[in-house]
């Protein structure tokens, strides 16, 4: 009998390792669909006043057995030289805000006032989230003239952009006026991270969806509409950046949270002894479906680049060890990831690991209860620890950057502060700009080599409570160190500040578990992704497989060709 152990902290939490993860059944998405079709919400639109030039107001509203939450989308007519994916821009193609409840016509006109100002305008404690898309440049037009000249946009087409929009912001948790978390952290739908968030995606899709095959039908003179297997092949496409990134560092025990989820859910696959035959014809299947997605995945960033060359040589060896080990061997499963961990990048190690868990849904999905946490009880220090206790228990956890160099002038290039004119997060370089003075707390690795030298000075058996007492610089690192003996996974073992760091490395972690695909960097900063491609509509969801839409496959396979990577 094998005991199987969880992956070690110092394994899963590195950088290099988080910006490979991908999307998986614990993905926030995915949760949400599961959810809302087990409890059988409805949808309707019972208004989309839209005119001929795309302007005009819709509402969408998910019904949930308990309560509505209605999606306010504001179309605009926008020049196509005011169009930027920038956070600096003020005017997009479409506004949206996700109402707690349904809005009356009064509230409509209340949100037609601030919701397409986002960031300079205000929502109100009913509304839980502001957001903006615009067009894909490349789709949205032939779309339009293909429906109305009574075609079908090509399948190789709709895959290569995979969406008709694009957002640049989901804001949510308080923000521009907008509910606080506390407000609705305690309604069973929204208990799993982000819910709020991945629900106003999903209602955009629904709208954009609409939107375009109006636009369509009104030139086309009668109604027209995309055939529903290319309609699901759309997704709503996202630009993030550095706002994004410090949130894995500002939110440790939410993000043990996440990442012990996820690990005990491959510690209980890799627990199997015996594979069954359906179990196996599932994984088989995915690994069919990661392939063809692989396929249409894209990217000009050449960190990205090479990643995706990389994981499509690893899906060969995947393939050929697939062919010459049978699933009828005893702990297959955890053969197969002990061997990719040893023969594949990390990029495919990450991949094959979330395919792992597609066959199991009873052994997996019970872990999304567990994936939030309440962060506003307090982290308590120990004040009676003695400083030679507190600097072993500081040795253990931050071996890592005790073994940093930190004089060297590459170890603390970087500095992370925040944006007078946008109040977003930003990275500078600190010996070429004068930023030092306006830092923010988020390079715990430098902080806890820091507070390891003041221990090193103060004797063995002083109280911990007296050096913190004359060093308060060093009480959110000895915070951070009390919660790790609790929450392991909750720090990133890697210096957030050096010259070789890629800030997009975080957003890629936090976006796999939104459940994002198609990552593709256009600097080292931001990040293009497409999210609910293939997903069902609201329409389709009483009868959709929620198990399969991740990775489906394409109607006209011989016709298509692999998206190069340029």
């Amino acid at each position: 009998m094998r005991t199987i152990a969880l992956r070690p902290p110092d394994v899963v939490m590195r950088l290099a390792r988080l910006g490979s993860f991908h999307q998986s059944r614990l993905s926030f998405m995915r949760i949400l669909l599961r959810r809302m079709k087990a409890e059988r919400w409805t949808f309707d639109r019972p208004l989309f006043d839209i005119d001929d030039n795309g302007v005009g107001t819709a509402l969408y509203c998910a019904h949930t057995p308990e309560r509505t939450y209605t999606l306010v989308a504001f179309a605009h007519d926008l020049p196509d030289d005011q169009r930027s994916d920038r956070v600096i821009a003020t005017a997009w193609d479409t506004t949206f805000t996700l109402h707690d409840g349904v809005p009356n016509d009064a509230d409509i006109e209340r949100l037609r006032a601030g919701v397409p100002l986002q960031e300079v305008g205000r929502v109100g404690a009913t509304e839980l989230t502001m957001s903006r898309a615009n067009k894909s440049v490349r789709l949205w037009d032939a779309v339009i003239d293909t429906l109305a000249a009574g075609d079908q946009p090509e399948v190789d087409d709709l895959e290569e952009v995979g969406y008709l929009m694009r957002t640049t912001a989901v804001y949510g948790s308080g923000k521009f006026g907008a509910a606080d978390r506390e407000q609705i952290h305690d309604r069973p739908e929204l208990h799993a991270p982000f819910q709020v968030e991945m629900l106003t995606v999903y209602l955009i899709r629904a709208f954009v969806a609409d939107l375009v095959e109006h636009l369509a039908s009104l030139r086309a003179g009668q109604p027209v509409s995309l055939e529903p297997d290319r309609r699901r092949r759309l997704g709503i496409g996202n630009s993030t950046g550095l706002g994004m990134a410090p949130f894995l560092l500002t939110h440790p025990r939410l993000i043990h949270q996440w990442i012990a989820a996820r690990e005990e859910a491959i510690r209980r696959v890799r627990s199997i002894e015996s594979t069954a035959p359906d179990k196996f014809a599932v994984f088989r299947s995915s690994v069919d479906g990661a392939r063809r997605a692989m396929d249409t995945w894209g990217s000009q960033h050449p960190v990205q680049k090479a990643k995706l060359t990389d994981l499509r040589s690893d899906l060969d060896l995947l393939e050929s060890r697939l062919a010459n080990h049978h699933p009828t061997e005893p702990w297959f499963w955890d053969d197969l990831v002990t061997w990719a961990m040893e023969a594949l990048t990390t990029e495919g190690q990450e991949l094959v690991i979330s395919l792992l868990l597609e066959p199991y849904a009873e052994l997996v999905d019970d872990l999304a209860d567990e994936m939030s946490v309440d962060e506003s009880r307090p982290i308590r220090i120990d004040g009676h620890l003695t400083v030679a206790q507190a600097r072993k228990q500081l040795e253990e956890q931050y071996a890592w950057a005790l073994a940093i160099d930190w004089s060297e002038t590459s170890a603390d290039a970087r500095a992370w502060y925040v944006s007078e004119e946008k109040l977003e997060p930003r990275l500078g370089e600190r010996h070429d700009e004068p930023i030092g003075d306006y830092e923010q707390p988020l390079q715990p690795g430098r902080d806890a080599h820091a507070f390891h030298a003041t221990l090193l000075g103060e004797a063995d058996d002083a109280a911990l409570a007296d050096v913190l007492r004359r060093f308060p610089e060093h009480r959110h690192v000895a915070r951070r160190v009390a919660l790790i003996h609790d929450f392991p996974y909750a720090e990133i073992r890697d210096n957030t500040i050096d010259a070789a760091m890629l800030p997009i490395d975080l957003l890629r972690a936090k976006l796999s578990f939104f459940g994002a695909t198609r990552f593709d960097p256009r600097s080292d900063r931001w990040i293009r992704i497409t999210m609910f491609q293939g997903a069902p509509y609201p329409s389709e969801l009483a009868t959709a497989d929620l198990d399969g839409w991740s990775y489906p496959p394409r109607p006209n396979p011989a016709k298509y060709k692999p998206l190069e990577n340029k």
